[in-house]
């Protein structure tokens, strides 16, 4: 094992910038992960593990070609984008269907669509949401109940963002990704595809009654909601009943709700 002692280590400046950079991200097609349970994860899971920076003693098996180096805790902490930096870093290479488009937005996971219109199965449609730790829980959300696709469109966060990674808890190297925009939206309402938005308007259709299975639910940005845009997609409308006075809940608590309501119904 390699013992890595500068933080100007070119893997050391790699890790950093993977951390830091959304445009580095893709363009190195790499993202960073955070913590011995995580690795775990993704040795379990099959992601391609592509590097391994710790201070400790890794307590499983690794596969045989990953590149792993010893440092000390001055050099993670100094990586480490998050404020609780564990004793590993990693860094995993996207899947080969995930590339970035012009922008360097994450593009889709794109299996021609083929996650989103085959046949069964409900998707999750985050429209502009911002909180990476909201894209990150409701991503963990998806992958424990089944559902078919996350879909991102518009300014959404990274799903490859550190603490987005760390709120999945080990979902993102399961869960189906893609990356859609508003014409790729519309050609699938087009092609017969049901999208369903969620609002807090007490006039919409109440989850518990709503027919959810087999559709896009709309998951909108934390402040502002639906798009308009994304909105005009959506043939019918649906809202968590709230005891009166309630406003409104938080983003990745009502993805869930409405993900466990999907998923009911779909059974």
């Amino acid at each position: 094992m390699e013992k890595i002692t500068s933080r100007r280590n070119p893997l050391c400046v790699h890790m950093k910038k993977l951390g830091e950079s959304r445009s580095y991200r893709y363009e190195r097609r790499e993202y960073l992960c955070d913590g011995v349970k995580l690795l775990e994860d993704a040795v379990n899971s099959g992601a391609s593990i592509t590097s391994v920076l710790t201070s400790a003693q890794i307590p499983f098996p690794l596969p045989l070609d990953t590149r792993v180096y010893y440092t000390d805790r001055g050099v993670i902490n100094s990586i480490s984008p998050l404020s609780t930096a564990q004793d590993t870093l990693f860094t995993c290479a996207m899947p080969v269907s995930r590339y970035p488009d012009g922008g360097g937005t994450p593009s889709a996971a794109r299996p021609t669509g083929d996650a989103v219109t085959d046949a069964g199965g409900a998707c999750i449609l985050l429209d502009s949401m911002q909180d990476p730790g909201n894209v990150g829980a409701i991503i963990r959300t998806a992958n424990a109940f089944g559902i078919k696709a996350v879909i991102l469109t518009g300014a959404c966060a990274d799903p490859y963002n550190p603490k987005a990674v760390r709120a999945s808890m080990g979902a993102i190297f399961r869960q189906a990704l893609c990356q859609m925009n508003i014409e790729e939206l519309k050609a699938l309402r087009d092609n017969g595809q049901r999208f369903i938005g969620a609002t807090p308007d007490k006039n919409s259709t109440a989850i518990t009654v709503a027919m959810l299975a087999g559709a896009v639910i709309v998951i909108g940005n934390e402040g502002r909601g639906l798009s308009d845009e994304v909105f005009s997609l959506c043939e019918e409308t649906i809202t968590i009943p709230l005891a009166p006075g309630t406003e409104s809940l938080n983003a990745a608590v009502a993805a869930a709700i409405i993900i466990w309501e999907t998923m009911r119904c779909h059974h």
